[in-house]
């Protein structure tokens, strides 16, 4: 039986925050959508100056935050959040996380790494969730080629895509469990190469530009080489990037 809970989400209105919404109002919680702009339905409030947290915190009893800038903004904004919660007396605090950000020397995964510490540092009950990459992070990875190159460069390592309907189940699934702190990684159905992603998108997307082996080398390839971006064990995702394929290009 679903207690309900009055709960902030930031980043509500982006790409895997809607789904989130609807899943925690459908399992019963009171919701709140946290957003920079003015959307329908949304609270306006902004992450890196404060401006409305207070507001949109009052009578809360727990964060998921999946709100992301994409860069080391990040840290600021978990910052400032973490400080508007524990003085609101949020009970937990849900933190959506990368998997692989310890290897992984990225700036943003650096930056990812730093904002999950404030959170364990926060004093605030926690539960950080890792998952991979979305679907549409590696569909994006091809995409966006076609406007610069008559090709498309194929990275050499695999993926673990997962979809955002999964990751929001699990989400929901935390929030009604209490703090866990570090809560188990999460990965989709199935490990496919760069290569085989990309000839699957490649066919959905009805492109003919050639696949070419992307060779670079670094700390941050190396480790994907490794495997450090994928997760060990069981999957816990359902949904597979065919999947999501078809849905994104139904043929009639």
């Amino acid at each position: 039986m679903c207690i309900m809970t009055t709960i902030l989400v930031t980043g509500g209105t982006a790409q895997l925050g809607r789904p989130t919404v609807r899943a925690l109002r459908d399992a019963g919680h009171d919701v709140r959508v946290l957003s920079r702009g003015h959307p329908a339905g949304a609270l306006s409030g902004d992450l890196l100056t404060g401006r409305g947290l207070g507001r949109a915190l009052s009578g809360v009893e727990a964060v998921v935050h999946l709100a992301s800038t994409g860069s080391a903004r990040d840290v600021a904004a978990t910052t400032l959040l973490s400080a508007f919660a524990r003085s609101a007396g949020v009970a937990h605090v849900v933190f959506m996380s990368i998997v692989g950000i310890d290897e992984i020397s990225l700036p943003y995964y650096r930056a990812k790494r730093r904002a999950e510490e404030v959170v364990v540092g926060s004093g605030i009950p926690h539960t950080v969730l890792r998952a991979t990459q979305f679907h549409s992070f590696v569909e994006t990875l091809f995409t966006t080629q076609r406007r610069v190159l008559p090709v498309t460069l194929v990275p050499s390592f695999s993926f673990q895509p997962i979809s955002v309907q999964d990751v929001a189940a699990r989400l929901v699934e935390l929030v009604a469990a209490g703090p866990a702190g570090r809560a188990p990684d999460i990965g989709g159905p199935q490990v496919l190469t760069g290569h085989e992603l990309a000839t699957r998108w490649k066919l959905a997307a009805g492109t003919r530009r050639p696949l070419v082996p992307l060779r670079i080398t670094g700390r941050a390839v190396a480790a994907f080489a490794a495997g450090a971006n994928l997760v060990p064990g069981p999957p816990f995702g359902h949904s597979t990037f065919d999947e999501y394929l078809a849905a994104r290009h139904p043929r009639g």
